[in-house]
């Protein structure tokens, strides 16, 4: 699983100040450490639970699952009898145990700079309660599921954590996507209430939020299902004021519907206020609805595998999959890997450029850090607004000592060279962090030299929506690191490669990664579809779990992803399935067939190259291929935007009429080694794609 000894050469080493504070300090203690976490889990997951509280213990096995089809219902539990609350964990134990009241939870910067504010710890606490009684007060209980579409403010973590509080299930839906996949969200979950605002910049461009909430509500409606109170933030129309609190808080304390006003706010004026629509028999203001709310609530003590929260990825039959998390394990896990991994020390300020709407925000911007006592940085804006400084700005504005982002964004950032990032010192970080893709060791290298300045270990991790936490990921002072490398397992995690037939592989090998056992953190099923939870994860290879990834391991017995397996593609570190696209664009009328492939993007990772086969009489121009990428962009979201759009008069299909995809990403690429084309039923329309190719930059 993992080598006796680290090795010693073509591997880069971490910081010799990392080495005198770190939590694991020595390749020989990871080992030690990692052997005890696999054949000893109880204790070695004991020993980290008793760091929480909890109403009543655990009773009987620690762990207990069955990852075999043919043995049964396939399950994992997680401290079976223990029943605590982990918004209780995460506010009330920092604040009354461990005093920490009066140090900063976030330090929130808007897209616009000086746009900002900062919340304790108490502070946080008296805010979620508040919004606990709010829920309450609109009749949501313990097992209920409550949407959210939200910016990133910190009302977004005050509406997860209060939701938390109470027992309610959060389902967080990123405020890209378009009101079609919000309303999708909400049709799956069965979504009592809808959390939104009113709007959101990111950079130059507004979001209208309220108007897409609105659309989205009226498809629900159309479809069956209404939903009867959406709770809207006033945002973009917010005033400076002092609350009871006594700290700075962006929202206005006036009743929602004056939106309508021309208000600036603390927005500045170059960007206008959106109008917002207002309908009195389904909305609610936030502010109004929070006057007269008390500050405390009492905790709604949950089962170990109560349900904490729904998070939707893409999947590859296009519809997404609502993959459910719960409370213990997933606790315990975030809380684990984020204080080992980032190796956060007390006086850490720690910043995750991620969006809360996908996983990577839940875990590591708002429990695992909160778990832990930590402060950090939650960020609006973009990399690049309103310069290619303003990360590096933001580095040194609040001394921020790990940083964690995606090679998307570090790939963006080259472009721009050196100058920008070195305008600022960055002299505070010490670990910096790569999430969402593989990173290309180029990009490795750029982030280690450039950024880091070579003192900065680099903790490129592997996990998924699905599994919680980092489960493959180096450690910052215990394992050397290879440029683009996800290194070795987190503890209680065991990998395995095995070949087409299912067997394992040894030494160095290439072929599907798998896990053998599960961890506390990993999901427990499908939302409402137990079915697809077992066929996507389990049935391909009984007593597996499946990533649907590939992977390489080394001689050194190094992990490298080498990307899906399956028809899925990543697009900035972002999920996106095939068939959600090419299900958009064939809902357009002139479309009559259309297959969607991957080709690499120097920045994206991965760019969406799209083929249309159009219906008769019917002619490909410009106008068609604008309204073709409108309709995904409406479907789905900003992200899924197609680069490129063939028009493809024949398919290049087996004689059963399957689409042969990787001859498609062959053309997509221009590459003619196109191996064996032998079981194709027209080998002709493959010169034909080739010849009517779009012009791409490479």
């Amino acid at each position: 699983m993992i080598p006796d000894k680290a090795p010693k050469e073509d591997v880069f080493h971490g910081s010799g100040d990392l080495k005198r504070e770190a939590h694991i300090s020595s390749f020989e203690k990871y080992k030690d450490l990692y052997l005890k976490s696999v054949e000893n889990p109880e204790e070695f997951w004991g020993d980290i639970a008793k760091d929480f509280f909890w109403k009543t213990k655990h009773t009987g096995q620690f762990l207990d699952y069955n990852f075999d089809v043919t043995k049964g219902e396939i399950f994992v539990k997680c401290m079976g009898g223990a029943s605590t609350n982990i918004c209780y964990n995460l506010l009330d134990r920092n604040v009354h145990e461990k005093k920490l009241g009066d140090k900063v939870a976030f330090y929130w910067e808007g897209n616009e700079p000086g746009d900002e504010m900062m919340v304790t710890y108490r502070e946080l606490l008296q805010r979620v309660c508040q919004f606990a009684n709010v829920l309450k007060s609109q009749g949501v209980k313990k097992g209920d599921c409550v949407s959210i579409y939200m910016p990133m403010v910190v009302e977004l973590v005050i509406a997860m954590l209060a939701c938390a509080r109470i027992g309610a299930i959060h389902s967080i839906v990123f405020a890209g996507f378009s009101a079609e996949s919000l309303c999708e969200r909400i049709l799956d979950s069965q979504c009592s209430l809808l959390i939104t605002a009113d709007g959101f910049y990111r950079g130059d461009k507004l979001i209208n939020l309220k108007l897409l909430a609105d659309e989205a509500l009226r498809k629900c409606r159309e479809k069956g299902f209404p939903v009867e109170k959406c709770i809207m933030l006033k945002h973009l129309s917010k005033e400076t004021e002092e609350t009871a609190l006594g700290s700075q808080s962006p929202p206005a304390k006036r009743s929602c519907p004056d939106l309508q006003e021309n208000q600036t706010g603390r927005v500045k004026k170059t960007h206008p206020v959106p109008q917002v629509p207002w309908n009195p028999d389904v909305d609610l203001c936030w502010h109004t609805l929070l006057l007269g709310a008390s500050d405390e609530c009492e905790p709604e003590w949950c089962e170990s595998e109560d349900p904490l929260f729904i998070l939707y990825t893409s999947g590859s039959t296009g519809k997404p999959k609502g993959v459910l998390h719960t409370v213990s394990g997933y606790m315990l896990y975030t809380a684990t890997t984020f204080k080992l991994v980032f190796d956060y020390q007390p006086e850490d300020i720690y910043w995750c450029t991620a969006d809360i709407g996908w996983i990577t925000g839940h875990s590591y911007i708002t429990y695992g850090p909160l778990a832990n006592g930590a402060t950090s940085v939650l960020f609006e804006g973009l990399p690049t607004y309103p310069d290619v400084s303003r990360m590096w700005e933001i580095v040194d504005k609040y001394h921020v000592t790990k940083f964690y982002t995606a090679p998307t964004a570090i790939r963006l950032l080259m472009k721009y060279g050196s100058e920008p990032v070195q305008k600022y010192k960055r002299e505070s970080l010490k670990v910096l962090g790569t999430v969402g893709e593989p990173i290309n060791p180029e990009a490795w290298l750029w982030y280690y030299n450039v950024v880091g300045e070579k003192r900065c270990p680099i903790v490129d991790t592997f996990w998924q929506t699905e599994t919680g936490g980092h489960v493959l990921t180096p450690l910052p002072a215990a394992t050397p690191m290879k440029p683009g490398s996800a290194t070795f397992p987190f503890f209680g995690v065991v990998p395995a490669i095995l070949n087409e037939s299912g067997e394992e592989l040894e030494g160095p090998s290439e072929g599907y990664l798998v896990f053998k056992q599960p961890w506390p953190g990993v999901m427990r099923t499908v939302y409402g579809n137990y079915q697809r939870f077992e066929t996507t994860y389990f049935k391909k290879f009984p007593g597996y779990y499946v990533t649907g990834d590939g992977c390489r391991r080394d001689k050194d017995g190094y992990y490298w992803i080498t990307g899906r397996i399956d028809d899925m593609l990543n697009v900035s570190g972002h999920l996106l399935s095939t068939a959600e696209v090419e299900s958009a664009l064939v809902e357009h009328e002139s479309v009559a067939e259309a297959a969607v492939v991957g080709r690499p993007h120097p920045v994206k990772g991965e760019s969406l190259y799209c083929f249309v086969t159009l219906s008769e009489g019917v002619m490909y121009n410009h106008t068609l291929e604008a309204q073709l990428k409108k309709q995904v962009r409406e479907k789905i979201g900003a992200i899924a935007t197609p680069d490129y759009i063939q028009n493809a008069p024949g398919l290049p299909k087996t004689r059963s009429g399957k689409i042969m995809r990787r001859v498609l990403r062959k053309i997509a690429c221009n590459e003619r080694d196109l191996g064996d084309i032998s079981t194709l039923a027209d080998a002709s329309v493959v010169e034909q794609l080739f010849q009517n190719r779009c012009t791409t930059a490479v």
